[in-house]
């Protein structure tokens, strides 16, 4: 279990720095991720994006997994 922290943490960790360089490939812009701009604050809710790495991220598991 131990492992699998530290590996969960390694990889949330990369993807953190990694994500202003996956922006120029659209993620985080995609139609039906949520952005409310206000006066005074500003909510962004990137589902879509979510979704699209989902599915990537599962294909590429099921593909680890053959």
């Amino acid at each position: 279990m131990r492992l699998f922290i530290i590996v969960l943490g390694a990889l949330l960790l990369a993807a953190g720095l990694l994500w202003p360089w996956f922006g120029r490939f659209g993620l985080g812009h995609l139609p039906g991720d949520i952005s409310i701009r206000g006066e005074r604050f500003s909510f962004y809710f990137p589902i879509t994006t979510c979704v699209v790495v989902s599915v990537v991220l599962s294909f590429v598991v099921w593909l680890l997994n053959r």
